[in-house]
C-alpha cells in the first residue's frame, strides 16, 4: 500500500506542485506565457520553474494573447501537451479567435484524428482592486463553446487534482483560478491524484436549501451557513468545480432532498452560468420537489469599479447569500 503524505500548502503552492510533477514524468508538457520565467508569473505561480526545467519549457512571450494562443493550438496540434498561461482572465478576448474557432472546433472537423491537448490557465475574478480590465469573470463565455471544457476550483486540494485531469485531457480546457484563492491554505496529498472532470463536491451537507456555488463564492457560502446554523437553517453547498462538464446529478439529487435551491456565482448575472444551472433544475425531475423558485445571485450588469467598496458592492457577499436562504425558508 502506498503511503500518502498530506501537508498544508496554498492554492497557489498546490497549482505550481501539479504541473511541477507532471512536467517531471511527461517531456511533452511545457508552459509558456509572459514574464512566466525569472519573474515567476503575474502572481508568481511559476516562481522557481525556471531554475528547474530551463527556458525551453518555461517560456516567456511576446505581448501578445493572440500569438501566444496560436504557439500553444499549433504545439498541442503536433503532439506536445502546452499549458498557456494568461495573466488576467480579461486577456482571453485577444485570444478567442484561437481558442474558439481552432482549438474548440479542431477535433471535432478531423473526426477525432486531430487532438488539441492544450490547458490555458488564467487568474479570474474581483478583489484586488485590479479594476475593469483585470478583474472580470467570463467563465460563462467558455462554457458557451462546444469542444472547450471549464474549470473552476474553489480549494488548494481541488486545484491540484483538477488541474492533473486537464493535463492529461486530450481537449483543450480553460483553468480559472480566482485570485483571491492563491493565498488560501488547505490539505493536499503530496502524491499525483486527479479529480475527474464533471465531478461536483458536496462542501457541506444540509437539508433546508442547497446553495451551487462557485470558484470564490463556495467560501462566502460555506461562511453564510455557519451563521444561518446559528439561525436553525442548515445549508447544503454543493460546488461543481468544472461548469464543463457539468455534474448534474449530484446538484439534483441535492435539490430533491432540500427543495429550495440558490445559484450564486461572481460572474454578471445576466446570461452568466447561474441560469444555464437554474434550467437544468427546472428541466429536470429535481423540479416537482421545488418548494420555491429558484435564486440566483450574480455581479451586477457593470464594469467592476476600481474603489474597493463599489468593488465589494457589485459582486455578491455573505449578506445576500444569507437573506437569500432566509426567504427561500420563510416563502
Amino acid at each position: 500500500m502506498t503511503k500518502t503524505t498530506v501537508r498544508e500548502i496554498s492554492y497557489l503552492e498546490a497549482v505550481r506542485e501539479a504541473m511541477s510533477q507532471e512536467m517531471r514524468e511527461n517531456q511533452d508538457v511545457f508552459i509558456l506565457g509572459e514574464d512566466i520565467g525569472v519573474y515567476g508569473g503575474a502572481f508568481g505561480v511559476t516562481r522557481g520553474m525556471i531554475e528547474e526545467f530551463g527556458p525551453e519549457r518555461v517560456r516567456n512571450t511576446p505581448i501578445s494573447e493572440a500569438a501566444i494562443a496560436g504557439g500553444a493550438v499549433g504545439a498541442a496540434l503536433t503532439g506536445m501537451r502546452p499549458i498557456l498561461e494568461l495573466q488576467f482572465s480579461d486577456f482571453i478576448t485577444i485570444a478567442m479567435d484561437q481558442l474558439v474557432n481552432q482549438a474548440a472546433k479542431t477535433r471535432y472537423m478531423f473526426g477525432g484524428k486531430g487532438k488539441v491537448p492544450l490547458v490555458v490557465r488564467t487568474p479570474a475574478g474581483s478583489g484586488t482592486g485590479a479594476a475593469a480590465q483585470h478583474s472580470q469573470s467570463l467563465e460563462a463565455w467558455m462554457a458557451h463553446i462546444p469542444g472547450l471544457k471549464v474549470v473552476q476550483p474553489s480549494t488548494a486540494y481541488d486545484a491540484k487534482g483538477l488541474l492533473k485531469a486537464a493535463m492529461d485531457d486530450d481537449n483543450p480546457v480553460i483553468f480559472y483560478e480566482h485570485k483571491l484563492l492563491y493565498k488560501t491554505i488547505g490539505e493536499v496529498p503530496e502524491e499525483q491524484y486527479s479529480i475527474p472532470l464533471g465531478k461536483a463536491d458536496v462542501k457541506r451537507s444540509g437539508k433546508d436549501v442547497t446553495i451551487v456555488a462557485t470558484a470564490i463564492m463556495v467560501h462566502k457560502a460555506l461562511e453564510a451557513a455557519k451563521e444561518l446554523e446559528a439561525e436553525g437553517i442548515d445549508v447544503e453547498i454543493i460546488d461543481p468545480r468544472t461548469l464543463v462538464p457539468l455534474d448534474e446529478e449530484t446538484i439534483i439529487e441535492s435539490v430533491k432532498k432540500t427543495g429550495k435551491c440558490i445559484v450564486v456565482h461572481e460572474a454578471v448575472k445576466r446570461g452568466g452560468y447561474g441560469g444555464e444551472i437554474a434550467s437544468m433544475i427546472a428541466e429536470s425531475e429535481a423540479f416537482d420537489y421545488l418548494d420555491a423558485p429558484i435564486k440566483r445571485l450574480g455581479g451586477l450588469a457593470v464594469p467592476i469599479p476600481y474603489n474597493p467598496t463599489l468593488e465589494k458592492a457589485v459582486i455578491p457577499q455573505v449578506p445576500d447569500i444569507i437573506e437569500a436562504a432566509k426567504e427561500l425558508v420563510r416563502s
